[in-house]
C-alpha cells in the first residue's frame, strides 16, 4: 500500500473510531478544566507571591517580574515554544504514517509533567512554570495529531456534528473530574488535607485522568497511511519531516484563502483562549471571589458548554458554520465588555457571565475546527492542523503578553481584559472577508450543503 492509499472501512468501523476519538477529548479536557482554567493560575500566582516575601517582584531568568504577571508570562513562553514544536509534530506524523503512536507519545509526556505538579510547593514557582511548559507542549503536539484524524473518520457533511460531539464529550469529562476535585477541595479539612496539598492533588489528578483515558483512543484509532520510505530511522524521519513541512508551508502560500482563514482564526481564537485561561485568575485577583465560587462557576461551564456545543452544531446544520461562528464572536465581545464592569465580591453576576461564555465557547471552537478541515488538502491533515494549532494554542502568546504587559504597567486585570475586545473585532472582520466555498474548492474538496 502506498502512502496515498486509504484503508477500506465499514460504517461500523468508522463509528467505532469516532467513539474512540471522542474519548481523547474526554481525557485531555481534564487538563483544560482542572489545570488551565481553575487551579494552576491562582496557585502559581500565590507561590510566586510567597517567594517574593512581600517584595514587588520575583526573579525569572535575571528579570524582575511581578508575581501577578508570572502565570501569564509562563503561558506566553509556552505558546512561543509551541509554535516550534507543533509544526514538527504534524510533519512527523504525516511523513512517518505513525499518527496514533506519536499522538500517544506526546500525550503521555504531557500527562507525566502534569502528574509531577504534585511536587510544586512553597516557593517553587520556577519548577511549576517549567512543568507547565512541558505539559502544555505535550498537550498541544498531541492535539495537532488528534485533530488531523477528524477528516479521516467523518464525511464532509458529517464533520460539524462529529467535531461538536467531540467538544461536548470533552466538556463532560472535564466537568466530571472537576466535580470530584471540587468535592476534595471543599472537604479537605475533613479529610485532614491542607488546602495547598488539596490543590496539588487536583493538579496531579488531571494528569492521571489524561493518561488513563488516552488508552481508549489508542486502541480505537488506526493509522491509514503506510510508513514513508526512508522513515524507519528516527534521524531520517525528522529530516524527511522537516522537508515535508517546508513543502506544506510553500503549499499554504499557494492557498491564500486557507491562509486568510488561519490568520482570522489566530486573531479571534487568541481572545477566546486568553479569556478561558485567565478567567479563574481574574475572578480571584480582581473580583475577590473565593476558590469555591470559582470552581463552582467553571464546573457549571463544563456541563452547560456540552449543551452549547451540540446546540451550535445543530444551528450550523441549518444556517452554516461560518455564520454561527461570526454570531458567536459578537457574543464574545459582549462578554468581554460586561466582564470589565463586574462588581467586586459579587458571585451572581460572575455566574451569569460564565453561563453566557459556556453557550458560545464550545461551538466557537468545534465549528472552527470543522471549517478548517474543509480547506486543507487530503494527505496533509496533520501538517495543516499543526499550523491550525499554532493559531489555536500557540497564538495565545499574543493575548497572554498583552495581558502581562497591562498588568506590568497598570497592575489592573480590568484593563487587560478590556484590551481583548480588539482580538474579537478584528477576527470577526477578517473571517467575514474569507470566501469559504472558493477556499474549499481550491483545496480539492467538495463544498458541503451548508457552510
Amino acid at each position: 500500500m502506498t502512502s496515498d492509499q486509504v484503508v477500506e472501512e465499514s460504517p461500523h468501523t468508522r463509528r467505532r473510531e469516532q467513539r474512540g476519538w471522542y474519548f481523547y477529548d474526554w481525557a485531555t479536557s481534564a487538563f483544560n478544566s482542572t489545570v488551565l482554567t481553575v487551579f494552576l493560575g491562582p496557585y502559581l500566582t500565590t507561590i510566586a507571591e510567597t517567594a517574593a516575601r512581600g517584595g514587588p517582584y520575583v526573579e525569572v531568568l535575571w528579570f524582575d517580574v511581578r508575581p501577578s504577571a508570572y502565570y501569564s508570562l509562563v503561558v506566553g513562553v509556552a505558546a512561543v515554544l509551541q509554535i516550534v514544536v507543533m509544526p514538527l509534530a504534524g510533519a512527523l506524523a504525516d511523513h512517518t504514517g505513525r499518527k496514533k503512536e506519536l499522538m500517544g507519545l506526546f500525550a503521555y509526556i504531557g500527562a507525566g509533567a502534569t502528574i509531577c505538579l504534585w511536587f510544586v510547593s512553597d516557593g517553587g514557582y520556577l519548577l511549576g512554570g517549567a512543568l507547565f511548559v512541558v505539559a502544555n507542549l505535550g498537550y498541544a503536539a498531541a492535539l495537532v495529531i488528534y485533530n488531523s484524524f477528524l477528516p479521516e473518520i467523518s464525511s464532509a457533511d458529517d464533520r460539524d456534528r462529529v467535531s461538536a460531539r467531540g467538544w461536548g464529550f470533552g466538556y463532560l469529562g472535564g466537568g466530571l473530574l472537576l466535580a470530584l476535585n471540587l468535592a476534595l477541595f471543599l472537604g479537605h479539612e475533613t479529610l485532614g488535607v491542607s488546602e495547598g496539598d488539596a490543590v496539588r492533588i487536583c493538579l496531579s489528578s488531571a494528569g492521571l485522568w489524561w493518561a488513563g483515558f488516552t488508552i481508549i483512543p489508542m486502541l480505537r484509532l488506526r493509522n491509514r497511511r503506510a510508513l514513508a520510505p526512508g522513515a524507519e530511522r528516527a534521524g531520517q524521519a525528522v529530516t524527511g519531516s522537516l522537508r515535508q513541512l517546508a513543502h506544506t508551508i510553500a503549499d499554504l502560500r499557494r492557498r491564500p484563502l486557507t491562509l486568510a482563514f488561519l490568520v482570522a482564526y489566530l486573531i479571534y481564537n487568541d481572545g477566546v483562549q486568553t479569556v478561558i485561561s485567565f478567567s479563574a485568575t481574574y475572578a480571584d485577583q480582581e473580583l475577590g471571589l473565593s476558590q469555591t465560587t470559582r470552581i463552582a462557576a467553571i464546573l457549571m461551564v463544563q456541563f452547560v458548554a456540552f449543551g452549547g456545543a451540540l446546540l451550535l452544531g445543530r444551528i450550523a446544520a441549518v444556517y452554516g458554520a461560518k455564520r454561527v461562528v461570526m454570531t458567536a464572536l459578537v457574543a464574545w465581545m459582549a462578554v468581554v465588555g460586561v466582564a470589565y464592569f463586574l462588581p467586586r465580591g459579587s458571585a451572581l453576576p460572575f455566574f451569569a457571565l460564565a453561563f453566557a461564555i459556556a453557550i458560545v465557547m464550545g461551538g466557537t471552537q468545534a465549528l472552527s475546527r470543522s471549517l478548517f478541515s474543509h480547506v486543507i488538502p487530503a494527505g496533509k491533515e496533520a501538517e495543516y492542523y499543526s499550523l491550525y494549532e499554532i493559531s489555536d494554542k500557540g497564538s495565545t502568546f499574543l493575548g497572554s503578553f498583552t495581558l502581562a504587559l497591562a498588568l506590568q504597567l497598570t497592575d489592573s486585570y480590568r484593563l487587560g481584559i478590556l484590551s481583548l475586545l480588539a482580538f474579537f473585532l478584528l477576527g470577526l472582520v477578517m473571517l467575514a472577508a474569507v470566501n469559504l466555498p472558493k477556499a474549499i474548492r481550491a483545496a480539492g474538496n467538495p463544498v458541503p450543503e451548508r457552510i
